[in-house]
């Protein structure tokens, strides 16, 4: 007997991307934090916010489709 192959774990791979966006720009201010302007500080947090709204969405529009 055997095994079926293992069901894909990235069923939802517009929520993949967002979050390697997201995990990529949490590193990016991590690594940059010290040397970035007000500005560029302020620009990074509405990002994280956007990013964070977009995995949010992304997340509940694949659970709310059948199948």
């Amino acid at each position: 007997m055997t095994n079926p192959p293992p069901k894909e774990r990235r069923a939802n791979r517009e929520l993949r991307e967002v979050l390697d966006e997201l995990v990529e720009h949490v590193r990016y201010v991590a690594r940059n934090v010290r040397t970035l302007s007000k500005q560029d500080l302020e620009y990074a947090e509405e990002r994280l916010e956007w990013l964070a709204d977009e995995v949010w969405r992304a997340a509940t529009e694949h659970m709310e489709r059948p199948g």
